[in-house]
């Protein structure tokens, strides 16, 4: 089967565009490449930024910092993902998302061998904000990727498999870094903490230039409305262009298909609070583990990858139930993640037990990935597909502007000034605003979806009109 596929690829190169009746199989085909390109990339992006995470015990330790200073480091690295995946995104619209997605790797990968050989301060925070910029190629790319090769129909499965490459990669950093210091020692615990995990990206990098693909139309095949029937064009769905999509410039995109879209606004309010208490338990666990909880580092390292591989069932189980059982309304299993959420946190705030702070902490990491994969579906389905990468930018933007930033930086100083007890407290506040706009976002998108279907009954029906 895969040599005749070969076979017709190499045909195909030669004219630009497959045969009509191969384009069946070479599309299946290459949206499954495209996918597991966008995969492997963003596993290797979350392990090029984890690794600076899992290295803060050893940078308070052997630099003697702060978590105030801590939190300010996270926050460079945030603060500047934030702002360029919002530059990123709106530009990944315009360019071959491959390649977008694993330049921006391979520079990550060499920020993180910078990192392995320094020890000021200063020469972190110029890393990390280089990373971040580096980072922000990561996402829209991904969002691009489905949004071209998956009716909608099918994205909440698929977006729930990919989206587990980042708990996988934000996972496996644990092992990684150990594999490391077992190798060189704690004392070269830079090299294992940076250099080992840029490694990993490196390889990461080859195996996605080797299976990755653009969009359909970049590879010669017909665009995802042309393929599947119950798609409606971006144009028809949302307004009329003044002018085609492919004579508009990024910023053009942003203010036609973005700044007027409310659905969009409230997704971005909701990842806002999604990142508050992601960032607020993930940033600081290694630190509030070791120190007011009293984990060994062994003990810490397993709650750290059961926070992040808990995700996986329950990301997955949501990708389907959100397809089959809601019927492509993704905010339902939101809804209930945040209730669950709260209790877990309460229970890792107030408990004294390693066993129940670990599962608690697996519950937290399982709840608070299942609306941000809601969000991350939904907001493919609210905006036109050439203008996905242009909501994702407002979206990041966001999110880690204020979502990210109050999580680390926020959280780090009240508690320095207020305690453990008033971060908790943020992390809380901020599982109500989950709830709440959750809410919103479901009964912004229901209204879309009857507009939707109100518009492709007419679609039908004028096409049989010309028959």
């Amino acid at each position: 089967m895969f040599s005749k596929i070969n076979m017709i690829i190499k045909n195909w190169l030669a004219s630009g565009e497959v045969p009509p009746e191969k384009v069946e199989s070479v599309y299946k085909l290459f949206r499954i490449r495209a996918i597991a390109g966008m995969f492997l990339a963003y596993m290797g992006y979350y392990i090029t930024r984890n690794s600076f995470t899992l290295s803060t015990p050893y940078l308070k330790e052997y630099l003697h910092l702060s978590v105030s200073e801590i939190g300010f480091l996270s926050s460079c690295l945030l603060l500047s993902y934030g702002l360029f995946a919002a530059v990123m995104g709106a530009l990944a619209d315009k360019f071959n998302v491959k390649y977008f997605i694993a330049f921006g790797l391979a520079m990550s990968c060499v920020m993180n061998i910078l990192m392995g050989f320094s020890s000021a301060v200063w020469m972190f925070v110029g890393l990390l904000v280089l990373n971040g910029v580096f980072q922000g190629m990561g996402r829209a790319p991904a969002y691009i990727t489905m949004a071209n090769w998956y009716p909608k129909v099918e994205r909440g499965r698929v977006a729930a498999v990919w989206n587990i490459s980042h708990n996988i990669g934000g996972g496996v950093v644990a092992p990684i870094v150990a594999l490391g210091i077992f190798l060189v020692g704690t004392s070269a615990w830079p090299i294992a903490s940076y250099i080992f995990p840029a490694i990993a990206g490196g390889v990461l990098v080859c195996l996605t230039l080797l299976i990755g693909k653009d969009v359909p139309a970049k590879e010669g095949l017909p665009t995802l409305d042309k393929m599947y029937s119950t798609e409606l064009s971006a144009e028809t769905q949302f307004k009329e262009n003044a002018k085609p999509p492919n004579e508009m410039n990024p910023w053009q995109i942003f203010i036609h298909y973005i700044v007027p879209n409310g659905n969009i606004w409230i997704l971005a309010m909701l990842d806002i609070f999604v990142y508050i208490v992601r960032f607020g338990t993930f940033s600081w666990l290694p630190l509030y583990l070791l120190h007011v909880k009293g984990f060994s580092k062994a003990e810490m390292s397993v709650a750290f990858l059961v926070f992040e591989w808990a995700a996986i069932p329950s990301t997955l189980l949501t990708g389907y139930v959100s397809d089959k059982l809601f019927k492509g309304y993704r905010m339902p299993p939101a809804i209930i993640a945040a209730i669950v959420m709260a209790a877990g946190l309460y229970t890792y705030w107030i408990s004294t037990s390693i066993v129940t702070i670990t599962i608690a902490a697996a519950v937290v990491g399982c709840m608070i990935y299942i609306p941000q994969f809601a969000v991350n579906v939904q907001s493919m389905e609210v905006v036109p597909t050439f203008a996905v990468g242009a909501g994702t930018a407002l979206r990041g933007i966001s999110a880690y502007l204020f979502g990210a930033m109050g999580g680390t930086a926020v959280i780090g100083f009240v508690v320095d000034r207020y305690g453990w007890d008033a971060g908790f407290g943020v992390l809380l506040f901020g599982v109500a605003g989950i709830l709440i706009f959750s809410i919103l976002a479901h009964f912004g998108v229901k209204k879309l979806y009857k507009k939707h279907d109100l518009l492709l009954c007419k679609q039908q029906a004028q096409a049989e009109e010309l028959r």
